[in-house]
């Protein structure tokens, strides 16, 4: 039975819609898909590939209207940390996951010597990506990246990754008609996009191959590579679950915000377990100063290269400290936030007050936290970035 959760995960976990510097297509996108076919036919062999093979992995290509349909409505969970975590982080996921890492203890024994990466950050993606991969997608991948790379809306992002697969499929590890994944392109247990695969895939199992849909050991090695790829600092925390003053100056919250520890002490912000680590952090209210809160340090800013949904990133950080041992959050007792029209209506009054919020969509993303923290600041409001029907009325 799929896991609706891990569907949406899925959905969300397409890293290339949230890319902000999109290249260039490859080769002219629309028109007819046959004459597209055609184009990245000549691209591949021009660029060194057997014309035979060539014609031996596009032949199957064709449109599919289910991957436009889930790219069109593509949006991003509006729900509240406290609520998403909650839906998401289960009883039997931690059960799962616990399980898991003692099952492939080797392999994540492997992943902190050689990577860095402690075992609870890629169980936690494994766990949300695909149900520890009991759900990986059921999109034919060449499919999806022919749709995605034909379609003029980002054909840049795409295109390439049509090319990443024929490398893979030269190597026995990608089938034209065969391979599934998700609807944006991605493949395997931690949805790994080809072009990720051939430059960070790690053969775990010694196979000779780096199969991600089918081994555990070369999902979860090759994402700990990608991390490190990305900017992963080698053993050093990630998240961690902190008790905040009654008063304090709220406006130095937010993950744009970083000071010391001893900065942090200084203003009375203390572990709520342990001690704070010696290293640069942000304070992370997501539902304002009366809810959970948490340091983000330096390792936490990759997660938003795998994903850019903050609440998404804040429950998978804080999954895995979950499954190294960590508490449950304590939920405190934030205020009341907004409805998706309030949040509308709360976007167009600071857009009118020369805010930029980005889209008015009644959703809380990073322009419009920053400009709910600047106005809350601007009204003498304890700035901590949560949106309250109090600051709709005030505004």
């Amino acid at each position: 039975m799929k896991s609706s959760f891990a569907a949406f995960a899925l959905m969300l976990a397409a890293s290339p819609l949230s890319a902000q510097n999109i290249p260039a297509p490859l080769v002219e996108c629309g028109g007819s898909f046959s004459s597209f076919v055609g184009r990245m036919k000549d691209l591949a062999v021009s660029r060194g590939h057997d014309a035979g093979t060539v014609n031996q992995f596009f032949a199957s290509a064709r449109q599919d209207g289910a991957t436009l349909n889930a790219d069109r409505g593509q949006g991003i969970f509006q729900k509240p940390f406290i609520e998403f975590s909650r839906a998401l982080i289960s009883s039997g996921r931690l059960q799962n996951g616990r399980a898991n890492l003692q099952k492939y203890s080797s392999t994540f024994d492997r992943m902190e010597r050689d990577y860095g990466v402690s075992r609870g950050v890629l169980a936690a993606f494994w766990a949300f990506e695909t149900d520890y991969g009991a759900f990986q997608g059921d999109f034919n991948t060449l499919n999806s990246l022919m749709t995605l790379g034909h379609d003029c809306r980002r054909p840049g992002l795409f295109q390439p990754q049509i090319l990443a697969a024929l490398e893979l499929f030269e190597d026995g590890d990608f089938s034209p008609t065969g391979t599934t994944g998700a609807w944006a392109g991605e493949i395997g247990m931690v949805q790994m996009l080809p072009e990720d695969i051939i430059t960070n895939g790690v053969d775990g199992d010694g196979d000779g191959h780096v199969r991600l849909k089918t081994s555990a050991p070369d999902a979860l090695l090759s994402g700990a590579n990608m991390l490190r790829s990305l900017g992963w600092r080698a053993n050093e925390p990630w998240l961690q679950e902190v008790v905040v003053p009654d008063q304090m100056d709220w406006s130095k919250s937010g993950i744009d915000e970083q000071y010391s520890s001893a900065d942090w002490q200084a203003m009375g912000v203390r572990a709520r377990s342990g001690s704070l680590a010696n290293l640069p952090a942000s304070l992370v209210l997501p539902q304002g100063r009366k809810g959970p809160a948490f340091l983000a340090y330096p390792n936490f800013n990759v997660y938003f290269e795998w994903n850019q949904s903050f609440t998404y990133v804040l429950t998978a950080a804080y999954f895995a400290t979950r499954l190294e041992g960590a508490d449950v959050y304590d939920a405190g007792n934030p205020e009341p936030g907004l409805s998706g029209g309030q949040m509308k209506q709360l976007q167009q009054k600071l857009q009118n007050r020369g805010y930029n919020v980005g889209a008015i969509d009644g959703i809380l993303g990073a322009g419009t936290r920053a400009a709910v923290q600047a106005v809350q600041s601007e009204l003498g409001l304890p700035a901590d970035a949560w949106p309250t029907p109090a600051l709709l009325n005030a505004l």
